[in-house]
This record gives structure tokens, C-alpha cells and sequence, in this order.
């Protein structure tokens, strides 16, 4: 996950729903906040651990956290030296991920057609989108880590393209590479 999601255009979401894990994150994510009142704030810490799944998000942040800092570099040498063969290897994730989702709807209906149309149109709109600029400040890292991390989450939609649309992919990714605590800091605060 932690991979797709340096690369603009591939969602870790993507990748969680391929791999079979994003209920379960998706139920693990929704426990915090009713845990954090219920356990962790009446001293309950190993209730609390239990209820939002603890074991498995800390191993997913971890696994995360390591591959992007780990493959920032790496990923940007590769979409800059060899962006066709990169490029062909997630458009192969994005591929495996539709027919997994096709595979699990049981009936298909009109009714889907429409919002299938809709998905496809936007989805090109926002290919055709040319980047904006961001002034880099404390508010935008925060802003900008906002909205990466709703768009990492679902499937289909990347947080990096997101990134690259309002023109802050390149500074988070410097940050990133340069290890700038305090931009990343702020970049995950949002």
C-alpha cells in the first residue's frame, strides 16, 4: 500500500481492496474514534488495542511508513528512468482491481449503469486536469495531507494524483526523501 501510494494515479485503497484487507481496515479505522472514548480515555488501554484492531493497523502504518520512505527515491528513479515498464506494472494493479470488483457484484442492473458512466467520465475528466500550484505553507502541507488521506483510502482514487493535481506532490515528496520532519509532520496532522 505503502508503495501505490507514492505513485500518482495508484490507490492504496486499490491495493488493500486486491489484497483483501480493506473491511477490515475499514472497520478497524471506524473503532478509533468510539474506542478512544469509551477505553483509552477511561484508562482501558488493552480494550482499546482490541476494539480498533491495533495489532493490524500498527503492522499496516508500519509496512506503510517504511516502503514510502524507503521507496521515495526508488519510485521516482524508476517513473523517471523507466516510466513505461512502471507505468504498464499499475496500470496491471488498476486492471486487477476492476475485474476483482466485478467479480464480486452478483447481479448486475441498469440501475448501475448510470453511476458506472458517471465514475468513468469523471475519472477521465480528471485525467485531463492540468496541475495547479500551491504555494507551499504551513496551512497547504496541512490541507493537503486533508485531502490525500480521504483519497488514499478509497479504492480507485489516489492520494499522489490528488497531490500532483494541486501542484504539492513534488514538495511532499522532497520532504519525504529529505526526511523533513516538521513538513511531514504537518502533511500527517491533516
Amino acid at each position: 500500500m505503502g508503495a501505490a501510494d507514492i505513485v500518482p494515479g495508484v490507490s492504496g485503497g486499490t491495493i488493500a481492496f486486491i489484497t483483501g484487507i480493506y473491511f477490515r481496515l475499514l472497520a478497524a479505522i471506524n473503532a478509533v474514534p468510539v474506542a478512544l472514548f469509551r477505553d483509552l480515555a477511561k484508562g482501558r488501554v488493552r480494550a482499546f488495542w482490541q476494539a480498533c484492531d491495533g495489532t493490524f493497523l500498527s503492522a499496516l502504518l508500519a509496512g506503510i511508513l517504511v516502503s514510502v520512505v524507503t521507496l521515495a527515491s526508488a519510485i521516482s528513479f524508476a517513473l523517471a528512468e523507466y516510466p513505461i515498464l512502471i507505468w504498464s506494472f499499475f496500470f496491471g494493479l488498476i486492471l486487477a482491481s476492476v475485474w476483482h470488483v466485478a467479480r464480486q457484484a452478483r447481479h448486475y442492473r441498469t440501475a448501475l449503469f448510470i453511476p458506472l458512466v458517471v465514475g468513468i467520465g469523471s475519472a477521465w475528466w480528471i485525467t485531463t486536469l492540468s496541475a495547479g500550484q500551491l504555494e507551499p505553507s504551513a496551512f497547504t502541507f496541512f490541507a493537503a495531507g486533508a485531502v490525500a488521506i480521504c483519497a488514499m483510502i478509497l479504492p480507485g482514487i489516489s492520494g499522489s494524483f490528488i497531490l500532483v493535481i494541486i501542484g504539492m506532490y513534488a514538495p511532499i515528496l522532497a520532504a519525504i526523501k529529505s526526511l523533513d520532519i516538521g513538513i511531514l509532520l504537518l502533511f500527517m496532522a491533516g
